[in-house]
């Protein structure tokens, strides 16, 4: 009753639409089937894995959503990164679980790495958006997660809103490897919020495939074709 009754004078907003909600749910039902769900789980060789050719050796890749400025998906990665709502990681994280679930592509995985924010980033926002996207993945799959492998080194600016040329400035000296052995002859899944030109995942693709005899894979909450 009581929860009724907060709903009632302080109603959920959809944090993609901003309309009210009657429940507790993070987006309503009909920006959930407005959302361009990517079914890149459904290949292997899909568009997503062809963006890292010639760049990085990967396994496989999958995304969950594709990524378009001006719409509700913008409204969504606003509220993740800048709005205080780590609650839609995890949100994106078992939503994609159920698709993966539907095929192998977590079966030789056996740990997950986020890409990390610097520490000043981290302390301005307090969160890493994609720490909950990529710790419910390790949690629905019983993968280890580890976020005290990769480090990042120096702070960046956001790449979403970059030219494709300053988005492909992103360097490997950015990111560190430590504790390296915790990932050697492990296949590792290294997980991003948004790919844009795939130079983040790059950089730290290199960092990670330093380590002794991994394999490495991508995924991410959403790409931008």
């Amino acid at each position: 009753m009581f929860r009724d009754l907060l709903l009632l004078f302080f109603p959920q907003k959809c944090l993609a639409c901003n309309n009210n909600i009657v429940d507790k749910d993070l987006i309503c039902a009909f920006c959930i089937h407005q959302l361009p769900v990517a079914n890149t789980y459904l290949d292997n060789e899909n568009t997503l894995k062809k963006v890292f050719a010639n760049k990085i050796p990967i396994t496989n890749a999958t995304t969950l959503l594709h990524y378009y400025k001006k719409g509700i998906t913008q409204n969504l990665f606003h509220n993740l990164k800048y709005k205080n709502h780590p609650e839609l990681s995890a949100y994106f994280g078992d939503w994609l679980s159920s698709y993966l679930n539907k095929t192998d592509f977590m079966r030789d995985i056996e740990v997950i790495i986020p890409v990390p924010i610097h520490k000043t980033r981290f302390k301005e926002r307090g969160y890493n958006q994609v720490e909950g996207f990529a710790k419910t993945l390790a949690h629905n799959f019983n993968k280890t997660y580890l976020d005290n492998v990769l480090i990042k080194k120096e702070a960046t600016k956001t790449q979403v809103f970059k030219s494709k040329l300053a988005r492909e400035e992103i360097k490997p000296n950015y990111f560190s490897l430590q504790n390296n052995y915790l990932i050697e002859g492990k296949h590792v899944l290294l997980v991003d919020d948004i790919i844009t030109t795939g130079s983040t995942l790059t950089s730290c693709g290199k960092i990670l495939l330093t380590a002794k005899n991994i394999k490495l894979s991508i995924a991410s909450i959403a790409y931008t074709p």
